[in-house]
């Protein structure tokens, strides 16, 4: 059927001539079934010379029709396509997904499809139009260095959760401070003074409606408004072609990077699609009100910003163990964080899909039906989502829920006495300075 027909693989340089009278031809690591009239796509490693039928299909060193399990390989491929399709966009997901695979492969992917997937470009100089967008070049991952990067992973992990649950205890100190030196008559004399038409302390309609607006906001919509302001403004970056080499740099956790630490902590507040960005957000608004409502918003920013690094941390070190390094971005690790203290302290909660109504299930059974999809995901290779970062967000939050406000956050005493002494030592010496001056 194929007969003579050649086909130059770019990862090994080497020229693979078809079987006679078969429809496989087998390589170290592709396989090429004759089932479609279909030419291969850009990106997956192997350029056809004269293929008048070919698909490519990953193998491991054996025949496909010795593999009896590849039909449903295939059809589960198909449905990952789809969903990486909605989830980012017809031709961005494809090139990006593409991109990545290429590069968990071994394979030297060409830049210019994920590039003009992140871009669509309008036309360049060999088209008749210009380009005058910058290139953005998806750099090569060095695997040698992964066990270095993971280190740094694991050291800069416990340093910033460390300091951040340092930060949350002086936030509120601070916040409980401010409160018992404002006076009730004080705090009522400014809402009358801001109530009297003509004498309001902030001026315009407009800052006067936004002042109420967020005056009106629970403790937990506090917290969300700014995480998701900040995911918007990175988000509008993404599809800026100016910025897109910078997000690609620090915005997307990779341990093959170069830059390994701090894109672990930005790459919490990033998304590449729309269809991402508002699910995520969606969800965090349905339990940051609740779940700051257990906690306080100073405990809560301190869990959300140590589960979007600890779930980093769980991708990278999956990563280092299959050695397929890739970059991950999206706030997905940080909100199974949540979700999973939301599910570990309201067990009997009823729970539901947004798009299929009159469906309800407990927290619990949520909670262990997204861990089990995570760990099967993990063990069955599903690239679509990070399933790594997934399942450790959310161990993260079952065990922050069990123990970690009984042994971390209860035992912050101490530290709050010692930054009191600081406090008191900095008003005295403040006071001494200016009556000196006087």
């Amino acid at each position: 059927m194929c007969s003579g027909t050649e086909v130059i693989c770019a990862s090994q340089s080497e020229r693979l001539h078809c079987l006679r009278g078969s429809d496989v031809i087998t390589a170290t690591h592709y396989e090429i079934i004759a089932s479609s009239n279909t030419a291969l796509k850009p990106g997956l490693g192997c350029l056809p010379a004269n293929l008048p039928k070919g698909k490519l299909m990953q193998s491991c060193n054996h025949q496909a029709h010795q593999d009896k399990y590849w039909p449903l390989r295939h059809v589960c491929g198909r449905i990952m396509t789809v969903l990486s399709r909605l989830a980012c966009g017809s031709k961005h997901g494809r090139y990006l997904f593409q991109s990545v695979w290429g590069v968990c492969q071994g394979v030297k992917t060409p830049s210019t499809p994920f590039r003009r997937g992140l871009r669509q470009p309008r036309g360049s100089a060999r088209e008749g139009g210009m380009n005058l967008a910058p290139k953005v070049v998806l750099e090569a991952p060095n695997i040698n260095k992964m066990g270095a990067g993971l280190a740094k992973s694991c050291m800069f992990t416990l340093g910033f959760c460390g300091m951040t649950f340092v930060g949350a205890t002086v936030w509120q100190y601070e916040n409980v401070r401010h409160q018992l030196q404002k006076h009730s008559w004080t705090r009522w004399a400014t809402k009358q003074w801001n109530n009297m038409e003509g004498w309001q302390y902030k001026e315009g309609n407009i800052r006067k409606e936004i002042n109420r607006w967020w005056n009106g906001l629970n403790e937990g919509q506090k917290i969300f408004w700014p995480i998701c302001f900040i995911n918007a403004v990175v988000f509008a970056c993404w599809n800026n072609p100016r910025f897109q080499q910078t997000m690609l740099q620090y915005f997307c956790s990779n341990p093959a990077a170069r830059a390994v630490c701090w894109p672990m902590v930005f790459s919490t507040f990033s998304h590449f699609a729309f269809f991402h960005f508002a699910m995520n957000m969606y969800v965090l608004h349905s339990f940051s009100s609740t779940v700051c409502r257990d906690m306080g918003r100073e405990q809560f920013l301190a869990m959300y910003m140590c589960g979007g690094v600890l779930s980093s941390l769980a991708s990278h070190a999956f990563k280092v163990a299959i050695r397929c390094p890739g970059p991950s971005l999206g706030a997905s690790g940080a909100i199974m964080a949540v979700l999973g203290f939301f599910c570990t302290r309201h067990p009997d909660a009823q729970l539901g899909i947004v798009f299929i109504p009159g469906i309800s299930f407990s927290a619990d059974t949520a909670l262990k039906c997204v861990m089990c999809l995570d760990t099967a995901g993990m063990v069955m290779g599903w690239r679509l989502f990070d399933h790594a970062a997934h399942l450790g967000g959310a161990l993260f939050g079952l065990l922050y829920a069990s123990f970690g406000q009984k042994y971390v956050w209860a035992n912050n005493e101490p530290l709050m006495k010692k930054w009191h002494q600081f406090r008191s030592w900095l008003d005295d010496t403040s006071q001494g300075k200016d009556k000196s001056d006087d």
